[in-house]
C-alpha cells in the first residue's frame, strides 16, 4: 500500500484537503503527546497541546513553511510544553510597603524550560549526526563542537586541509535542515530569558 509522505500530505493540506490534514493528525497526534507528557503528566494538558498544534496548522496553512513536519511539530510541543509549564507556576509576591526605599528588586526565574528544550535540542542533533558517515561526523564535530580550525582538524586527523573542507561542506548541506531549527530554538530561548530575567 502507498503512503504519502508528510512533505505530500501538507501539500495537500496547503490546498486544503481535510483529508490530507486528517492523516498527518493521525500520523503524529501520539508522538506529540508522549513528548508532551514526559514533562507535563498531564492527559487533558497534553491533548489540548495536541490539539492547538494542529488547529494552529490548520488555520495557518497557506502561509506555514515547514520544512521537515516532524521537526516542525516537535519544536511546537516544546514551545507549548514551557508556556504551559510557565503559565502554571506561581510567582512569589511580596507585599513592600514603601517603594521609594527599595533599592533591587530581584527577579527569580525558573532555567528548566529552557534547559529542556537544550537537552532535546542536543539529543536531536546527536541523532542527525549518527547518519553522517563516521570520518565526515568525526570532522564536524571537531570543528564546530570543539572548534578546531581545519588546520588543526588535517593535522590530528593526518589529512589533507582540503578534505577537511570537503566534508564539512558535505556535513553542512546536510544538516542544514536541522541547524535552521537549532539556530531558531536557541534564539527563542534566550530571547524568553532574556525577557524574564
Amino acid at each position: 500500500m502507498f503512503l504519502p509522505t508528510d512533505d505530500e500530505l501538507f501539500a495537500a493540506v496547503k490546498l486544503h484537503d481535510r483529508k490530507a490534514f486528517n492523516l498527518l493528525y493521525d500520523r503524529y497526534w501520539a508522538i506529540i503527546y508522549k513528548k508532551a507528557f514526559i514533562y507535563l503528566h498531564d492527559t487533558e494538558a497534553c491533548m489540548g497541546i495536541v490539539n492547538d498544534i494542529f488547529i494552529n496548522i490548520w488555520e495557518k496553512r497557506s502561509v506555514l513553511n515547514i520544512i521537515s513536519f516532524k521537526n516542525y511539530l516537535t519544536a511546537a510541543a516544546r514551545y507549548r510544553v514551557y508556556n504551559h509549564i510557565k503559565a502554571s507556576s506561581t510567582s512569589r509576591l511580596t507585599y513592600i510597603e514603601d517603594y521609594e526605599k527599595l533599592t533591587n528588586v530581584g527577579t527569580d526565574h525558573n532555567d528548566g524550560e529552557g534547559n529542556i528544550w537544550k537537552v532535546e535540542l542536543k539529543k536531536d542533533l546527536e541523532r542527525v549526526l549518527d547518519n553522517l558517515p563516521a570520518r565526515c561526523r568525526e570532522i564536524f564535530v571537531l570543528s564546530r563542537l570543539e572548534h578546531l580550525t581545519n588546520t588543526e582538524i588535517a593535522l590530528k586527523l593526518s589529512i589533507s586541509q582540503r578534505t577537511v573542507e570537503n566534508q564539512l561542506s558535505y556535513a553542512l548541506r546536510y544538516l542544514k535542515p536541522f541547524l535552521k531549527q537549532y539556530v531558531a530554538m536557541m534564539l527563542l530561548i534566550e530571547i524568553t530569558f532574556k525577557h524574564l530575567s
